[in-house]
């Protein structure tokens, strides 16, 4: 019989076998999670850029369900298996989060979780309305349409911006813009009052005040020049017209104002019916400039207006091809000669309204 504390050989055997058993099971493990751990942090999830964007409420399956179809199935099921492991946020910050080919696993899960969202490019031109503007930012960017139209419908937010509800159009810029995904409604719009006073610069001021015109007239007059002709070209000619008859006191007589008035931007032949509207917007009735810009005007209208072309032409119609451009004209017989021609084509193509 052993002595209490005495070793047997085979009890001594046992034990450096289970040692050695232990250490390799050690070992295994520290290549296993080697293994994993290469895999999870210097596997790049996907091929290409991808831009993820995370809206209000969003959570992880959210997140995994935008990536199918971008990202391999065995990578969304890694990273589900690395977010149970080390944690996840019940929701996430709002944001866009740019995920590039460099990026693992765990690089994409850091990004996530610690929240550092990129800017996006929003771009608009083009649009007529702040309805427009308002669904368009709505299809770019986080706030919903509801919210744009709140605040531009919102006389003293307006007014705070140096604006009315009429004159609210020309503070929209068109042009492309760098602005966070999530950024609020209110806060574009202050970009939107910045950039407009960063674009009316000195210089510009200075040729409106030669011309008599604030910069808000200046964009109303752009925008009546830009639904008058689909051709830039043509801008600053009829900037110029329009401005021959500012300074003689001829009414505009613009059409576009007139669609303006009729809420219907789909006549294409104005009629003496349509001209009996007693609309501030009609430029038939009433002298001068309109209460505000029919349209948001674009920098290349209002840059026509500012650097107008000078001739003697008064009168305008368009062609009869067509073509959306127009005939000049100096004296009214001149330009009956041409109304004259259009109608015609209007009659022959049986364009009644």
């Amino acid at each position: 019989m052993n002595r209490l504390g005495s070793h047997s050989p085979r009890n001594s055997k046992k034990r450096l076998y289970g040692a050695i058993a232990l250490l390799v099971a050690v070992n295994v493990g520290i290549v296993a999670g080697c293994i994993v751990l290469k895999r999870y942090r210097f596997d790049s999830v996907v091929e290409c850029d991808f831009t993820l964007y995370i809206g209000r409420e969003y959570t992880a399956d959210s997140v995994f369900r935008q990536m199918e179809g971008t990202v391999a199935p065995a990578k969304i099921n890694r990273l589900r298996r690395l977010t149970r492991t080390k944690g996840f946020p019940e929701t996430l910050r709002t944001g866009a989060y740019l995920i590039t080919p460099e990026m693992s696993l765990v690089d994409v899960y850091d990004l996530l979780t610690t929240g550092n969202p990129v800017p996006v490019l929003v771009t608009f031109n083009n649009l007529r309305t702040v309805e427009d503007f308002a669904e368009s930012m709505a299809r770019q960017l986080l706030p919903e349409k509801a919210e744009f139209l709140t605040l531009l419908n919102d006389t003293a937010f307006c007014r705070e911006k140096g604006f009315t509800l009429a004159t609210v159009p020309a503070m929209l810029l068109p042009d492309s813009y760098e602005v966070y995904w999530n950024t609020s409604a209110e806060r574009l719009l202050d970009r939107m009052a910045r950039e407009y006073g960063y674009y009316w610069n000195d210089e510009r001021r200075a040729k409106a005040r030669a011309m008599g015109f604030t910069p808000v007239e200046v964009a109303t007059l752009a925008a009546i020049v830009e639904e008058e002709t689909n051709v830039a070209a043509e801008y600053p000619v009829v900037a110029g017209l329009y401005m021959n008859r500012l300074r003689r006191g001829i009414p505009l007589q613009a059409d576009p104002t007139i669609k303006f008035a009729l809420g219907d931007i789909r006549i294409k032949r104005i009629l003496k019916k349509h001209l009996q509207i007693d609309s501030p917007y009609n430029t038939y009735k009433y002298r001068g400039l309109p209460p505000g810009p029919i349209r948001i005007a674009s920098k290349r209208a209002i840059e026509a207006v500012l650097n107008y072309t000078h001739h003697n032409y008064i009168y305008m119609c368009a062609k009869e091809d067509f073509s959306g451009r127009h005939n000049f004209a100096a004296t009214l017989a001149e330009h009956n000669r041409n109304a004259a021609r259009y109608h015609r084509a209007l009659n022959e193509h049986k364009i009644m309204k």
